[in-house]
Protein backbone atom coordinates (compact mmCIF):
# COMPACT_ATOMS: atom_id res chain seq x y z
CA UNK A 1 0.00 0.00 0.00
CA UNK A 2 0.69 3.61 -0.96
CA UNK A 3 0.12 5.82 1.97
CA UNK A 4 1.17 8.76 -0.18
CA UNK A 5 -1.98 7.76 -1.99
CA UNK A 6 -3.75 10.57 -0.09
CA UNK A 7 -6.10 11.61 -2.77
CA UNK A 8 -7.89 8.80 -3.18
CA UNK A 9 -9.61 9.17 -0.01
CA UNK A 10 -11.45 11.94 -1.92
CA UNK A 11 -13.16 8.75 -3.50
CA UNK A 12 -14.13 7.40 0.08
CA UNK A 13 -15.51 10.39 1.06
CA UNK A 14 -17.57 10.75 -1.88
CA UNK A 15 -18.70 7.00 -1.33
CA UNK A 16 -19.64 7.81 2.70
CA UNK A 17 -21.92 10.23 1.36
CA UNK A 18 -23.11 7.43 -0.74
CA UNK A 19 -24.30 5.56 2.37
CA UNK A 20 -27.30 7.72 2.91
CA UNK A 21 -28.68 6.36 -0.46
CA UNK A 22 -30.68 3.21 -0.70
CA UNK A 23 -28.90 1.98 -3.11
CA UNK A 24 -24.94 2.34 -2.28
CA UNK A 25 -22.77 -0.49 -2.14
CA UNK A 26 -24.71 -2.84 -4.44
CA UNK A 27 -23.23 -6.06 -4.80
CA UNK A 28 -24.22 -9.59 -5.98
CA UNK A 29 -25.11 -12.18 -4.38
CA UNK A 30 -22.34 -14.86 -3.63
CA UNK A 31 -24.30 -18.57 -4.34
CA UNK A 32 -21.82 -20.07 -7.08
CA UNK A 33 -18.95 -20.93 -4.65
CA UNK A 34 -19.10 -24.58 -6.06
CA UNK A 35 -17.57 -23.34 -9.24
CA UNK A 36 -14.40 -22.23 -8.06
CA UNK A 37 -10.93 -24.55 -7.74
CA UNK A 38 -9.42 -24.83 -4.03
CA UNK A 39 -7.01 -22.10 -5.31
CA UNK A 40 -9.23 -19.88 -6.17
CA UNK A 41 -11.51 -19.71 -3.43
CA UNK A 42 -8.04 -19.13 -1.42
CA UNK A 43 -7.67 -16.49 -3.36
CA UNK A 44 -11.36 -15.04 -3.22
CA UNK A 45 -11.34 -15.78 0.54
CA UNK A 46 -8.12 -13.43 0.54
CA UNK A 47 -9.94 -10.70 -0.53
CA UNK A 48 -12.85 -11.26 1.11
CA UNK A 49 -10.80 -11.23 4.42
CA UNK A 50 -9.57 -7.90 3.89
CA UNK A 51 -12.70 -6.63 2.65
CA UNK A 52 -15.13 -7.84 5.25
CA UNK A 53 -12.41 -7.51 8.66
CA UNK A 54 -13.38 -4.89 11.26
CA UNK A 55 -12.05 -1.35 10.06
CA UNK A 56 -11.16 1.12 12.86
CA UNK A 57 -12.10 4.32 11.60
CA UNK A 58 -12.05 5.45 14.90
CA UNK A 59 -8.59 7.53 16.84
CA UNK A 60 -6.60 5.58 19.55
CA UNK A 61 -7.63 8.38 22.35
CA UNK A 62 -10.15 6.67 24.24
CA UNK A 63 -14.26 8.45 24.26
CA UNK A 64 -14.74 8.66 28.06
CA UNK A 65 -17.39 7.11 30.26
CA UNK A 66 -20.42 9.77 28.79
CA UNK A 67 -19.06 9.44 25.18
CA UNK A 68 -20.04 8.29 21.83
CA UNK A 69 -18.97 7.69 18.32
CA UNK A 70 -21.78 7.36 16.44
CA UNK A 71 -21.57 7.58 12.20
CA UNK A 72 -22.23 5.82 9.31
CA UNK A 73 -19.88 4.70 6.85
CA UNK A 74 -18.14 3.41 3.28
CA UNK A 75 -14.89 1.29 2.92
CA UNK A 76 -14.42 0.44 -0.86
CA UNK A 77 -11.58 -2.12 -1.00
CA UNK A 78 -9.75 -2.92 -4.39
CA UNK A 79 -10.14 -6.29 -5.15
CA UNK A 80 -7.07 -8.31 -6.43
CA UNK A 81 -9.61 -11.05 -7.82
CA UNK A 82 -12.36 -9.21 -8.45
CA UNK A 83 -13.24 -11.97 -11.12
CA UNK A 84 -13.25 -14.55 -8.66
CA UNK A 85 -15.87 -13.17 -6.83
CA UNK A 86 -17.81 -12.68 -10.42
CA UNK A 87 -17.55 -16.59 -10.75
CA UNK A 88 -18.64 -16.95 -7.04
CA UNK A 89 -21.88 -14.69 -7.98
CA UNK A 90 -23.03 -16.63 -10.81
CA UNK A 91 -20.82 -14.45 -13.45
CA UNK A 92 -22.75 -11.21 -11.86
CA UNK A 93 -20.64 -8.06 -12.65
CA UNK A 94 -18.57 -6.79 -9.95
CA UNK A 95 -16.07 -3.64 -9.92
CA UNK A 96 -12.64 -3.89 -8.74
CA UNK A 97 -13.09 -1.31 -6.14
CA UNK A 98 -15.54 -3.19 -3.73
CA UNK A 99 -17.83 -0.73 -1.50
CA UNK A 100 -19.44 -1.98 1.66
CA UNK A 101 -21.43 0.69 3.90
CA UNK A 102 -22.16 -0.06 7.53
CA UNK A 103 -23.71 1.92 10.26
CA UNK A 104 -21.12 2.02 13.39
CA UNK A 105 -21.40 3.12 17.05
CA UNK A 106 -18.57 3.28 19.72
CA UNK A 107 -19.21 3.40 23.84
CA UNK A 108 -17.08 4.90 26.36
CA UNK A 109 -16.50 2.98 29.24
CA UNK A 110 -14.54 3.31 32.34
CA UNK A 111 -10.76 2.62 32.72
CA UNK A 112 -10.42 3.86 29.02
CA UNK A 113 -12.20 1.11 27.80
CA UNK A 114 -14.52 1.73 24.43
CA UNK A 115 -16.80 -0.93 22.87
CA UNK A 116 -17.26 -1.03 19.33
CA UNK A 117 -19.81 -2.77 16.93
CA UNK A 118 -20.76 -2.44 13.29
CA UNK A 119 -23.71 -3.57 11.16
CA UNK A 120 -23.75 -4.39 7.09
CA UNK A 121 -26.32 -5.30 5.19
CA UNK A 122 -25.42 -4.77 1.33
CA UNK A 123 -28.37 -4.09 -1.22
CA UNK A 124 -28.93 -6.40 -3.97
CA UNK A 125 -26.44 -8.86 -2.47
CA UNK A 126 -26.88 -11.88 0.21
CA UNK A 127 -23.69 -10.32 2.17
CA UNK A 128 -24.70 -9.68 5.68
CA UNK A 129 -22.02 -8.57 8.36
CA UNK A 130 -21.83 -8.15 12.28
CA UNK A 131 -18.18 -6.71 13.52
CA UNK A 132 -17.05 -5.33 17.04
CA UNK A 133 -13.84 -4.26 19.08
CA UNK A 134 -13.30 -3.83 22.25
CA UNK A 135 -10.17 -1.26 22.57
CA UNK A 136 -8.15 -0.30 25.85
CA UNK A 137 -6.11 2.96 25.52
CA UNK A 138 -3.30 2.01 27.55
CA UNK A 139 -2.01 5.16 27.60
CA UNK A 140 -5.03 7.87 27.33
CA UNK A 141 -2.84 10.79 25.55
CA UNK A 142 -2.81 14.16 27.33
CA UNK A 143 -1.70 17.65 26.04
CA UNK A 144 1.63 16.55 25.65
CA UNK A 145 1.44 12.69 24.78
CA UNK A 146 -0.26 10.70 22.46
CA UNK A 147 -3.06 8.25 22.80
CA UNK A 148 -1.91 4.59 22.39
CA UNK A 149 -4.69 1.45 22.50
CA UNK A 150 -4.48 -2.03 22.27
CA UNK A 151 -7.42 -3.45 19.87
CA UNK A 152 -9.33 -6.70 19.80
CA UNK A 153 -12.01 -6.99 16.51
CA UNK A 154 -13.85 -9.38 15.33
CA UNK A 155 -16.55 -9.98 12.08
CA UNK A 156 -18.57 -12.72 11.19
CA UNK A 157 -21.11 -13.24 7.83
CA UNK A 158 -24.57 -14.25 7.42
CA UNK A 159 -27.37 -14.67 4.74
CA UNK A 160 -24.56 -16.52 2.43
CA UNK A 161 -26.02 -20.02 1.99
CA UNK A 162 -22.42 -21.49 0.66
CA UNK A 163 -20.12 -19.39 2.82
CA UNK A 164 -19.58 -18.64 6.41
CA UNK A 165 -16.64 -15.93 7.23
CA UNK A 166 -15.35 -14.97 10.41
CA UNK A 167 -12.36 -12.51 11.47
CA UNK A 168 -10.71 -11.87 14.28
CA UNK A 169 -7.98 -8.92 14.49
CA UNK A 170 -4.97 -7.55 17.49
CA UNK A 171 -3.42 -4.41 16.48
CA UNK A 172 -2.12 -1.28 18.27
CA UNK A 173 -3.17 2.19 17.35
CA UNK A 174 -1.54 5.51 18.47
CA UNK A 175 -2.93 9.01 17.97
CA UNK A 176 -2.67 12.54 19.15
CA UNK A 177 -5.38 15.15 18.90
CA UNK A 178 -4.27 19.00 17.02
CA UNK A 179 -7.04 20.62 17.44
CA UNK A 180 -10.11 19.29 15.73
CA UNK A 181 -7.68 16.74 14.05
CA UNK A 182 -6.74 13.74 15.31
CA UNK A 183 -4.22 11.62 12.83
CA UNK A 184 -3.75 7.98 14.02
CA UNK A 185 -2.26 4.85 13.14
CA UNK A 186 -1.70 1.30 13.85
CA UNK A 187 -0.47 -2.28 12.86
CA UNK A 188 -1.44 -5.51 13.64
CA UNK A 189 -2.59 -9.00 12.42
CA UNK A 190 -6.16 -10.63 11.05
CA UNK A 191 -6.80 -14.00 11.55
CA UNK A 192 -9.65 -15.35 8.50
CA UNK A 193 -11.42 -18.62 8.81
CA UNK A 194 -13.52 -19.04 5.63
CA UNK A 195 -15.65 -22.19 5.16
CA UNK A 196 -17.85 -23.15 2.08
CA UNK A 197 -20.91 -24.68 3.12
CA UNK A 198 -22.77 -27.63 1.03
CA UNK A 199 -19.97 -27.26 -1.20
CA UNK A 200 -18.51 -30.91 -2.22
CA UNK A 201 -14.75 -30.57 -3.13
CA UNK A 202 -13.87 -27.41 -1.00
CA UNK A 203 -12.48 -27.12 2.66
CA UNK A 204 -11.91 -24.28 5.31
CA UNK A 205 -9.50 -21.84 4.60
CA UNK A 206 -7.72 -20.68 7.49
CA UNK A 207 -4.24 -18.02 7.39
CA UNK A 208 -3.24 -14.69 8.61
CA UNK A 209 -3.18 -11.27 7.16
CA UNK A 210 -0.93 -8.17 8.05
CA UNK A 211 -2.73 -5.18 9.04
CA UNK A 212 -1.47 -1.62 8.55
CA UNK A 213 -3.91 1.44 8.25
CA UNK A 214 -3.76 5.72 8.86
CA UNK A 215 -6.38 8.10 9.21
CA UNK A 216 -7.17 11.48 10.11
CA UNK A 217 -10.56 11.95 12.63
CA UNK A 218 -11.38 16.03 12.03
CA UNK A 219 -14.31 16.72 14.33
CA UNK A 220 -16.25 20.36 13.02
CA UNK A 221 -19.02 19.25 15.00
CA UNK A 222 -19.80 17.05 12.05
CA UNK A 223 -17.76 14.20 12.89
CA UNK A 224 -15.73 12.99 9.97
CA UNK A 225 -12.92 9.77 9.29
CA UNK A 226 -10.70 8.81 6.42
CA UNK A 227 -8.67 6.08 6.66
CA UNK A 228 -6.12 4.27 4.37
CA UNK A 229 -5.96 0.15 5.13
CA UNK A 230 -3.74 -2.50 4.08
CA UNK A 231 -4.71 -5.97 5.31
CA UNK A 232 -2.89 -8.65 3.61
CA UNK A 233 -1.72 -6.29 0.85
CA UNK A 234 -5.44 -5.48 -0.20
CA UNK A 235 -6.15 -1.77 0.07
CA UNK A 236 -9.43 -0.05 1.44
CA UNK A 237 -9.76 3.76 1.60
CA UNK A 238 -12.73 4.47 4.35
CA UNK A 239 -14.69 7.52 5.46
CA UNK A 240 -17.17 8.02 8.19
CA UNK A 241 -19.59 10.86 8.80
CA UNK A 242 -21.32 11.03 12.13
CA UNK A 243 -21.18 12.56 15.74
CA UNK A 244 -18.76 12.10 18.40
CA UNK A 245 -19.17 13.94 21.91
Amino acid sequence: MTFTTLPRLAVAAMLAGATLLPTAARAADINSINLLTQQQFRLLSEDLGATLSFKPLIPAEPLGITGFDIGVAVTATDLKNAVLLSLASSGESVDTLLPVASLRAHKGLPWGIDLGASYTQLPDSNVKLWGGELRWAVLEGSTALPAIALRGSFSATSGIDQLKMQTAGADISISKGILMFTPYAGVGQVWVKSTPQGVPGLTEESFTQTKVFVGVNINLGVNLAFEVDSTGGITSYGAKIGLRF
